[in-house]
C-alpha cells in the first residue's frame, strides 16, 4: 500500500487517493517531530490568520485547474461557504450543482466505490451548513444512504470489504453527527453499535491504525498494525462525535450565548430536538469513551506536533487535529480556548508552506485546492463554529460593507449599519419583502430598536403586525424574539396572540418573551408542546395578569 502511494502511480485497489483526490483516509504517515519553539499566539480573528485565510479563498477562486470528482468540489465550496457564507458565489454553486449529483447518485445506490462514504459525508456537512431546512429532503436521503452502508459490527468502509476502516469511519459519523444537529431522524442503536466498534479496534498502547482488526464484541484489545498520529486522532474524534450525538455529556447543541441581546440568564431559547426521544432509548456511560481518550492522550503525548514529510498527509492531520480539539473541549467542559498550543503551532507550520499563490501546493498525497481547503478549515477553526452555531439558512457575507465595518452588521444576507432607527427599518422592510430562507437568529440579535419614542412607537406597531399578520413564519419568529427582549408591556397582548401561531418556535419565543417581559420566569406552566386546553389556559391566565396591569384593557380577539 505505502509502495504504490509512494511511487505516485495508484492501482484500483490501493490508490484511493487517484479515485477520491482530496485523500481523507489513511495514515499521516511517516512523520518527525516538530517542535515549534516559542509559539506565538493566534486566533482565527488575527490579521496574520485572516490573511492566509484570505489568500486561501482568493487561491480557490482563481483556481483553474480541472477538479476530477465531485467530492473535492464540495469540499472547495464548503472551505469557501465557512469563510465568505456567500450561497451564490460560483465556487458554492458549483459545489452546490455538485452536491444534487451526490445526492441522486445515493437515492440510487450508485456513488462510487472507493470515495462514496467521504462523498456522502462533504455533502452532508455542505448543505447543512448552507441551509439545512431547505436541503433536508437530501439531507434525509443521505441519512438513509448512510445507515444503509454501515457494517454489520458498526463500522463504514468500502462496500465490498468487511474490514473496518478508522478515516472513513470518522466522516461518515461527522455526517450523522451533522444529521443529529439538523433535527433528521436517527437509528441511535447504530450510533452506539459504531461507538462499540472504535472502542474495540483501538491498539492497546492507545493509537488506532487505518485498516483495522476486530477482535469481537466482549473480547480484549489486540495490537494493530500500521498506527499513526492522523488516524489516532481520527479514532479517538470518531467516539467523541458519536458520543456528543447522543448527548453523553449533555446538550452542547449552543453557545452559553443565545444570541438575544439583553435575555436574561434564567431564559433559556427552546430549541426543538425532535430526536430526542430516539436518544433516550440508548443508555450508554460516557466513562469508556474518557478513558479511551485518555489512552490515546498518552499515546499522542510521546509523538507530540507531528510534521509530516513533502510526501504525507500533513493537512488532513491538522484538519483531523482541530475537529478532535474541539470536540475533547466540549466532552469535558471546558471553556473554549482562543489560541490553544496545537493551534498556534498549526499556523505557524502553514505560514511556512503557503505558497506566494495564495495556496498551498507543495507535492503530497492530496491535490492543491484540497490541501488548501483543509487548511483554511483548520485556520478558522471549522468545527469549533460548527459546534457553537446553530443549524440555520446561509448568509452572504462580506458584501454591501461599506466605511466603517465595525457599525455595520450582517443581517438576513445585506449589510445594515448599527443605527437603531435606520437599521431596524431596513430589517423590517427585508422581513416584509423576504420570499427566501434568513438567519432568523442573526436578524433578532441585530434589530436594536430605537431610544426615540416616536420612532420606537413605529417600529413596535410594525412588530406587533408582524407578529400577528405575516405569512412568512421567518419574520413572525424575529417580530416574537425582539418584542419580547424589548421590554415593552404594550407588546404583551400581541405575544399573548403570538401564543397560537401554527409555527411552533413562534409559540415558544413568544413564551420566552411574556415570561421576560413580566418578570414571571416560570411563566403559567405551558409546555413546549402544548395541546389546545392548555394553550388556552396559559393565554387566559396571561390576559388576567395583564389586565391586572392595565385594567381598563380590552383583548379585541376575546372580549367582544
Amino acid at each position: 500500500m505505502i509502495q504504490s502511494l509512494t511511487s505516485g502511480r495508484f492501482s484500483e485497489k490501493s490508490g484511493f487517493h487517484r479515485r477520491f483526490g482530496f485523500a481523507w483516509v489513511i495514515v499521516g504517515c511517516l512523520g518527525v517531530l516538530f517542535t515549534p519553539g516559542d509559539s506565538k499566539a493566534y486566533t482565527p480573528e488575527d490579521p496574520t490568520v485572516q490573511k492566509l485565510v484570505n489568500s486561501g479563498i482568493k487561491y480557490l477562486e482563481n483556481y483553474d485547474r480541472k477538479i476530477e470528482f465531485d467530492g473535492e468540489r464540495i469540499l472547495v465550496a464548503y472551505a469557501h461557504f465557512k469563510v465568505e457564507h456567500d450561497e451564490q458565489a460560483p465556487l458554492v454553486k458549483a459545489g452546490l450543482a455538485a452536491a444534487e449529483k451526490i445526492v441522486a447518485l445515493a437515492s440510487r445506490g450508485k456513488l462510487r466505490e472507493h470515495g462514496g462514504n467521504y462523498d456522502v459525508a462533504i455533502t452532508v456537512i455542505f448543505l447543512a451548513s448552507v441551509n439545512p431546512e431547505k436541503y433536508r429532503s437530501h439531507l434525509e436521503t443521505l441519512q438513509r444512504y448512510l445507515f444503509n452502508v454501515q457494517k454489520g459490527n458498526g463500522t463504514f468502509t468500502y462496500n465490498h470489504e468487511d474490514e473496518g476502516d478508522v478515516s472513513q469511519t470518522q466522516y461518515a459519523l461527522l455526517a450523522i453527527w451533522t444529521l443529529d444537529r439538523a433535527g433528521i431522524p436517527l437509528d441511535y442503536a447504530k450510533v452506539a453499535k459504531t461507538i462499540g466498534w472504535i472502542l474495540r479496534v483501538q491498539d492497546p498502547t492507545g493509537g488506532w491504525p487505518y485498516r483495522t482488526i476486530d477482535p469481537g464484541v466482549g473480547k480484549g484489545l489486540v495490537s494493530q498494525k500500521g498506527l499513526s498520529s492522523s488516524m489516532a486522532l481520527a479514532g479517538a474524534s470518531s467516539v467523541l462525535i458519536a458520543g456528543d450525538a447522543l448527548r453523553l455529556w449533555g446538550d452542547t447543541s449552543s453557545d452559553d450565548d443565545p444570541g438575544i441581546a439583553g435575555l436574561p440568564k434564567a431564559i433559556k431559547i427552546y430549541k426543538e430536538d425532535s430526536n430526542q426521544g430516539r436518544r433516550n432509548r440508548i443508555k450508554l456511560s460516557k466513562e469508556p469513551i474518557f478513558r479511551s481518550i485518555k489512552g490515546m492522550e498518552a499515546w499522542r503525548a510521546k509523538r507530540g506536533f507531528v510534521k509530516t514529510g513533502t510526501l504525507g498527509w500533513f493537512y488532513y492531520y491538522l484538519y483531523t487535529m482541530e475537529r478532535y480539539e474541539s470536540f475533547v473541549e466540549i466532552a469535558h467542559g471546558r471553556a473554549k480556548d482562543s489560541s490553544p498550543a496545537w493551534y498556534n503551532q498549526g499556523v505557524e507550520e502553514l505560514m511556512k508552506r503557503q505558497d506566494a499563490s495564495g495556496g498551498w501546493v507543495e507535492r503530497s498525497y492530496s491535490q492543491p485546492h484540497v490541501k488548501t481547503s483543509f487548511a483554511i478549515l483548520f485556520l478558522i477553526r471549522s468545527t469549533q463554529k460548527a459546534i457553537f452555531t446553530p443549524a440555520g439558512g446561509g448568509a452572504i457575507g462580506g458584501q454591501g460593507f461599506k466605511g466603517d465595518i465595525s457599525k455595520q452588521k450582517l443581517v438576513g444576507g445585506k449589510a445594515v449599519e448599527d443605527k437603531p432607527a435606520q437599521a431596524v427599518s431596513e430589517m423590517l422592510d427585508l422581513l416584509d419583502g423576504e420570499d427566501g430562507e434568513i438567519d432568523v437568529r442573526s436578524m433578532a440579535e441585530a434589530m436594536k430598536l430605537p431610544n426615540d419614542p416616536k420612532s420606537r412607537s413605529t417600529q413596535l406597531d410594525r412588530l406587533e403586525r408582524m407578529v400577528r399578520g405575516s405569512r412568512q413564519w421567518q419574520a413572525r419568529r424575529v417580530a416574537a424574539i425582539v418584542l419580547g427582549k424589548s421590554g415593552e408591556m404594550r407588546s404583551v397582548p400581541s405575544l399573548i396572540y403570538a401564543l397560537s401561531d401554527p409555527d411552533k418556535s413562534v409559540r415558544r419565543y413568544a413564551r420566552d418573551g411574556l415570561r421576560m417581559i413580566s418578570r414571571k420566569f416560570e411563566g403559567f406552566e405551558l409546555s413546549d408542546d402544548p395541546d389546545d386546553a392548555e394553550l388556552a389556559k396559559a393565554q387566559d391566565s396571561w390576559r388576567d395578569w395583564y389586565r391586572s396591569m392595565n385594567p381598563g384593557y380590552v383583548f379585541l380577539d376575546t372580549d367582544l
